[in-house]
């Protein structure tokens, strides 16, 4: 099953999300910051990311901008719930934007739609992320070694 990367500054939104994509046989991880993001996308390989706009403050169009330029093929649906972004420019390399609703089928549709679109891409690229990787591994490897920090820790 499809791993789905939730990005949500309020945890009872990222619960409700997890809840509803694992009963539908999603596998879900979730985190709450711009830091957290970065570090989960280096070490993880979700198959789609939902990132909602505002992050304590409007970082989420940043945010889709750094997913896009480091993973080009990764799906990212914005999930908001302001509706007056929807056609806005900077949000041009979006996926998909799904506006935050109690009901979630418009929001499975958009996850079951983009997963299919991008299934050519999705095996490539997490062969790629897992060189990707190994590489910023080893680099911070030899770095930990020359400043002498054990790496147990």
């Amino acid at each position: 099953m499809p791993n789905i990367l939730i990005v949500d500054d309020q945890p009872c939104i990222q619960q409700l999300l997890s809840e509803e994509l694992i009963r539908d046989g999603y596998r879900v991880a979730s985190v709450g910051d711009a830091k957290s993001l970065k570090e989960h996308l280096i070490f993880s390989q979700p198959d789609l990311v939902l990132l909602d706009l505002y992050l304590d403050g409007p970082e989420g169009f940043g945010l889709l901008e750094d997913i896009k330029r480091q993973y080009p093929h990764l799906p990212v649906i914005i999930v908001t719930a302001y509706d007056g972004y929807r056609d806005d420019p900077r949000l041009s390399h979006a996926d998909g934007y799904v506006l935050k609703n109690i009901c979630f089928d418009q929001l499975k549709q958009k996850i079951a739609q983009v997963l299919r679109s991008n299934e050519p891409f999705r095996q490539q690229w997490k062969q790629s992320h897992v060189a990707r990787n190994l590489a910023q591994l080893m680099d911070i490897d030899s770095y930990a070694k020359k400043k002498i920090i054990p790496l147990g820790l």
